[in-house]
Formats: structure tokens, C-alpha cells, sequence
């Protein structure tokens, strides 16, 4: 079984949700929606990790107003013993601030931390809405340096995601890749979801009828245990998943994902009342 990481997104009331569903030992991302902002994404990443989580916040480099909000992340995430962001370029076209790339925001990370909060980088098999196929692995190559791991974009077919993993170490890439997968989401809402966020032609799986389609839907709904034992016959190749929940958290079975006992009582830290300003 590999370590499984889950995303959540930062809507109102979802701390206390995620207290009452998940093991505080369970490592958590913290996405960051370009509707939402970043100053959401860090105030619940502040609230979970005083609750005692690992906590992922992601920083999309376009969404970034100035250096000095950078510095004021970057304090943040030292004085919670946040110590990894993912580093992404955003959905944006064009920067709201100096950077350009999520490359231009790693290298200030990096600077600005002393080294103590280090960054994850994005990885896609499949495709990316703004950025040709070449260059995202040109990028990757560019980054490697600086990054402690790749998070590969939402997937549902594991040959590609299987293909992208050996390509990497092909070009030389050794670093750990964690796989995206979805969790158990209701059909309509994972399909609805997944064709605004540049996933690509392993849709089609959800649609297939027979065994394959079987294997993917129960009940209406999109179970990723196929997928995770497919990833799991190539155990060489991932570090882990990176597990995307919609914030569908009451349908996740985190005892069986995890390997976990099921929650029995919410955990006794207070939640931080602090703050984070955006600019």
C-alpha cells in the first residue's frame, strides 16, 4: 500500500470536517482554486497544522502579488513547521506579480527560507491547458534541483500515468513521484469537475462499458481501487498518492485508504483563530 496524501479545498467549515473524519497523522494538501485565493488556502493550511496535521499548502506562482507576500508565506510556514509547498505557475495567463513561473517562485522560496521550506513541483501525463507537452518536461528538468518531489496531475488511467513515471527517469529525473488520483466522488460531480482542470483523454475510462467500466464506476460513483492496484503493480515507480477529495470526506474510506483505524473522537487541539493577510 503506498502513503497516500489527501487534498482538500479550502471551503468554510471544512477544518472542522476534516478534524472529524481524518487521523491527525494523515498528511494533507491544501489546494488553492483561483476563485478562492491564496489567502484562504493559507489560513486553512494555519488551522490544520495547528491541529497537528502535515500540511502541503500550494502556491500558484501567477497569483502572487509581490515579494513581500512571499516573505510573509514563507514566515508563516516556518513558524507552523510547515516545511514543503507545492509550487505551481497558476491557471491565470498572465502574473499578478513578479513571477513568471513557478521556477521564479522556488528560487525566492528558497532564498527567502534559508532552505527550511522546500518545494513540490507538478507534474502531467497527460496534458496542460496553457503549456505545451515539451516544455512541461523541459521544465521539470529545470526545476529538479530545487524540488523534493512531483505530484503528477488528476489521472485515471494508469498505463499513462505509469508511462509519464518512466519517461521522467528516462531524462534522468530521480525524484519521488506521488501520483494524482481522484477519490470516491460521485460520477456526474468527478466528471464535471475533472473537464475544467485540463485532464485529458483518460475521461474516456469513466464512460467505458463492460469490465473496465464496471471496475471504474460502483454504484454511480468513481471508486480509484482500480487504479491504486494497477499503480501498485509498478511499487519502483511512485512514492505515493496524492489523493484529490473534493472535500467528499463522509465517503471516504480512510480506514481501508490508510490503513488506519476509523476516527473515534476529533482531535484536542484548538483550532488557530490566527489570521493571514494576502498582501
Amino acid at each position: 500500500m503506498f502513503p497516500t496524501r489527501i487534498e482538500i479545498v479550502p471551503t468554510p467549515g471544512i477544518v472542522l470536517k476534516v478534524a472529524e473524519t481524518i487521523p491527525v497523522s494523515t498528511a494533507l494538501a491544501v489546494s488553492t482554486p483561483r476563485s478562492f485565493g491564496i489567502a484562504k488556502t493559507m489560513q486553512t493550511a494555519i488551522q490544520l497544522a495547528a491541529l497537528g496535521y502535515q500540511v502541503l499548502p500550494h502556491l500558484p506562482a501567477h497569483e502572487i502579488h509581490s515579494r513581500a507576500q512571499l516573505a510573509s508565506i514563507v514566515r508563516t510556514c516556518k513558524s507552523l513547521g510547515i516545511t514543503e509547498v507545492l509550487a505551481v505557475r497558476g491557471d491565470s495567463s498572465s502574473p499578478e506579480g513578479p513571477y513568471r513561473s513557478s521556477l521564479d517562485l522556488m528560487e525566492d522560496i528558497a532564498e527567502a527560507s534559508g532552505g527550511s521550506v522546500r518545494t513540490a513541483i507538478a507534474g502531467y501525463p497527460e496534458s496542460h491547458p496553457f503549456v505545451s507537452t515539451l516544455h512541461l518536461l523541459d521544465s521539470i528538468l529545470t526545476k529538479c534541483h530545487l524540488a523534493t518531489h512531483i505530484v503528477t496531475q488528476m489521472c485515471f488511467a494508469a498505463p499513462n500515468i505509469i508511462t509519464y513515471a518512466e519517461i521522467l527517469r528516462r531524462e534522468g529525473v530521480t525524484l519521488p513521484i506521488w501520483a494524482g488520483v481522484a477519490g470516491p466522488v460521485p460520477k456526474g460531480r468527478l466528471l464535471s469537475l475533472a473537464s475544467t482542470i485540463g485532464v485529458g483523454p483518460s475521461l474516456s475510462y469513466l464512460s467505458r462499458s463492460g469490465p473496465l467500466g464496471r471496475r471504474v464506476l460502483r454504484n454511480d460513483r468513481y471508486s480509484p481501487s482500480g487504479l491504486m492496484s494497477d499503480l501498485g503493480a509498478s511499487p519502483e515507480a511512485f512514492a505515493g498518492i496524492h489523493m484529490h477529495s473534493f472535500n467528499e470526506l463522509d465517503s471516504m474510506p480512510f480506514h481501508e485508504l490508510l490503513g488506519t483505524a476509523p476516527i473515534t473522537e476529533t482531535p484536542t487541539h484548538r483550532v488557530s483563530a490566527a489570521t493571514f493577510t494576502a498582501r
